[in-house]
């Protein structure tokens, strides 16, 4: 397994702090942020210097009921081999669910979400794994997530999910100390107990990032500080193995590269603390299987559908599940989904300013995605337009032009809104 040493989350905010930054001997991009055939030049310089750049994929939906989409497989392949990468990595999640296997509207989470460890799941996950494989030219390596609602009925530890999901697949694992400890405050889970239970041999490289406790709940917000209990958790793990890399994670709120600089020291002197020998890996042979059955696609989706469509479209809450957590992971699905259409869209929150979201959270009450997030910034602008809610006269010339210049059409009014206006 190659050694990658120490990195850091390359993000076009830092690209320049990353350049100039000493001892960094790798980066990690988002897979679906870059394009192969138009890589930001900083790439292109970080590349040319001999540093290891790795794509990161968050919309593959490994842990889903269904196969794996060919387009993006082909597309992370593409980023694989224009990036000259040794591995990619992707997620032990879901980020979709309904469609025709379910019989039901496709509905995205717009965020990763947990997959229940039961043998339905890990079949259902390990098939698509092997799919991914066959389809990608570099192996693979699949990270453990966060997570803010339990599955009832599970039927093993995070620790023993992981084990068997490397026995039957020869995947590498994507280790993430923080979301360990996020699950350790979340669900009570032990860090220790995960990483005694799990193959570490089998660590392509591990994830170091900071978050925020708010009401007991821990959010992995890739936005603060990295915590001592994080760090506590990464020694753990280097005393059981010398991980190949560790990698820093920050997506928004960047501090100061003096900053990200001391954070990258204190990772590196807990992996030094840890002091465990090199282990080698050999990933087993992948053994032949059986197919999974479309029965058992079905028993998953359906369950995932459920899920899904409580937390973003307001049906009920499926039985055995906390209510209370669920509130809280709907809550922060829309609030990471008007953070992201921020990004994506930048001019909508510049034109409405300070009611841009609370007029977002409002309307993703209403309308569950369906489709991506550049989508859903259309669809949420034609609604304020067509609802007659996009602030004064000024705000409203804004946002429509800026709606037709991409949806290529003026939103209709409702008759009865024209009719108003014609008698004013």
């Amino acid at each position: 397994m190659e050694r990658l040493g120490t990195g850091i989350g390359w993000r076009p905010e830092i690209a320049d702090a990353v350049e100039r930054m000493p001892g960094i001997d790798w980066v990690e991009v988002v897979a679906e942020n870059t394009c192969p055939g138009h890589l930001p030049e900083s790439l292109r310089r970080l590349r040319e210097r001999g540093v290891t750049v790795v794509p990161h994929g968050v919309s593959l939906g490994l842990g889903g009921a269904d196969r794996p989409d060919e387009d993006r497989l082909t597309a992370l392949a593409e980023r694989a081999e224009a990036l000259g990468s040794p591995l990619v990595t992707e997620h032990i999640a879901f980020v979709r669910a309904g469609g025709p296997l379910t019989a039901s509207p496709l509905l995205e989470a717009g965020h990763l979400l947990p997959v229940p460890r039961t043998r339905d799941a890990l079949d259902v996950l390990c098939e698509n794994i092997r799919i991914a494989q066959d389809a990608l030219p570099v192996p693979l390596a699949v990270e453990n997530i966060a997570a803010l609602i339990c599955w009832p009925g599970e039927e093993m530890t995070e620790g023993q999910f992981l084990y068997d999901l490397v026995d039957r697949t020869g995947v590498r694992l994507l280790i993430d100390v923080a979301n360990l400890h996020t699950n350790h405050v979340n669900r009570g889970e032990d860090p220790a107990k995960a990483l005694a239970e799990l193959p570490v041999e089998a660590i392509a490289y591990v994830h170091v990032a900071g978050g925020f406790e708010r009401d007991g709940v821990w959010h992995d917000s890739h936005a603060h500080p990295v915590p001592p209990a994080v760090l506590d958790v990464l020694a753990d793990l280097a005393s059981r193995v010398t991980p190949p890399g560790v990698l820093l994670e920050r997506d928004e709120n960047f501090p100061e590269p003096a900053e990200l600089e001391r954070e990258l020291a204190a990772i590196r002197g807990a992996v030094a603390a840890g002091g465990a020998a090199d282990r080698r890996f050999d990933p087993p042979a992948r053994p032949t299987t059986h197919e999974v059955t479309d029965a058992t696609r079905q028993r998953v989706g359906l369950a995932q559908t459920a899920v899904l469509s409580s937390l973003v479209a307001g049906t009920p809450v499926p039985e055995g599940f906390d209510r209370v957590r669920m509130g809280v992971q709907a809550r922060a699905l829309a609030s990471k989904r008007a953070d992201v259409v921020a990004k994506v869209a930048p001019e909508l929150p510049e034109i409405l300013r300070e009611a841009y979201r609370p007029a977002f959270l409002a309307y993703a009450q209403e309308r569950p995605m369906t489709e991506g997030y550049r989508r859903d910034a259309l669809d949420f602008a034609g609604r304020l337009l067509r609802d007659g809610r996009a602030g004064d006269r000024t705000s409203r010339r804004r946002l429509e032009r800026w709606w037709r210049d991409r949806a290529g059409a003026t939103p209709r009014r409702s008759a009865a809104r024209r009719a108003l206006q014609r008698r004013g």
